[in-house]
């Protein structure tokens, strides 16, 4: 038996994956708590998860800032949020959606992210290297926090 090639992603989609040595319930908390959020990315983070409530989060010290709002919050397998940028054209807040999957793996969670809506390759290139490195950050404070 053969097994075809690997199915390309739609156009401004990307899709990310990483093992955590924790369950489900807690990496939920990382996407939903500011006070965990700030430990894998962002240095500044207002979220209130809920359909409708606030997603908010000061990148970096140069003052980048995503936003967008929760549109499902589905404790502790799934959480859905618009993204965009404030002030920067091409992507504006909530203009792309995130969404995160859970799913429990033994003692871990395998972590399925989906960010889709990207305006452009460039925009998936820059937003899956950030995605990524935030990811793995995820892995180590997970494994060092529990």
């Amino acid at each position: 038996m053969t097994t075809g090639p690997e199915q390309a992603l739609p156009e401004g989609v990307i899709e990310l994956e990483r093992r955590i040595a924790a369950p489900p319930a807690t990496v939920f908390a990382y996407f939903t708590d500011p006070e965990r959020y700030l430990l894998w990315q962002g240095v500044a983070a207002e979220l209130d998860p809920r359909p409708g409530g606030v997603f908010r989060v000061t990148q970096n010290d140069s003052g980048y800032i995503a936003r967008g709002e929760y549109l499902e919050v589905e404790p502790p397998t799934r959480v859905v949020f618009s993204w965009g940028w404030e002030g920067i054209e091409g992507l504006l807040p909530g203009a792309s959606t995130v969404e995160v999957v859970l799913e429990a793996d033994g003692e871990g969670t395998i972590l399925r992210l989906r960010h889709s809506g990207l305006p452009s390759d460039t925009a998936c290139q820059i937003h899956s290297y950030g995605w990524g490195v935030g990811l793995d950050q995820l892995v180590e404070v997970t494994a060092s926090a529990g």
